[in-house]
């Protein structure tokens, strides 16, 4: 059964991100919603544990900050098609409508380009 609500986006960017308090390196950003993040990590993290999450920036146009914070909730932990890692389903808590923005122009600025581009056949002008 699918529980999404939101498609996720896949980050170009090798987004790192971080146990705020604990200061320690949780993994790396594998999507990104409103509604939560995947992290791909070499540790486990038991289902239903708090973090506050701190999430690494990368360059964005007009925004300053450099790193985001969200408290979360492990929702799911699965072992990667890598069996050297993790993939970590991460809820989001009380996120703001400014963490939102920062979120939605993270998706915008770093989502992988999925779609082909329309290029004209070899030899035939586009019409």
């Amino acid at each position: 059964m699918e529980r999404r609500k939101q498609e996720r986006k896949n980050l170009v960017a090798y987004t790192q991100v971080f146990d705020l308090y604990g200061g320690n390196l949780l993994g790396y950003l594998g999507d990104l919603t409103e509604a939560g993040a995947m992290i791909i990590s070499e540790k486990p993290i038991k289902t239903d544990t708090e973090i506050t999450l701190a999430i690494e920036l990368p360059e964005l146009p007009n925004i300053k900050a450099a790193r985001m914070s969200l408290a979360a909730r492990v929702v799911w932990c699965q072992q990667d098609l890598s069996p050297q890692y993790f993939n970590i389903g991460f809820e989001f808590k009380n996120i703001s409508e400014d963490q939102k923005k920062l979120v939605e122009s993270i998706i915008q600025n770093y989502e992988f380009r999925l779609d082909v581009p329309n290029y004209p056949i070899r030899g035939v002008p586009p019409k």
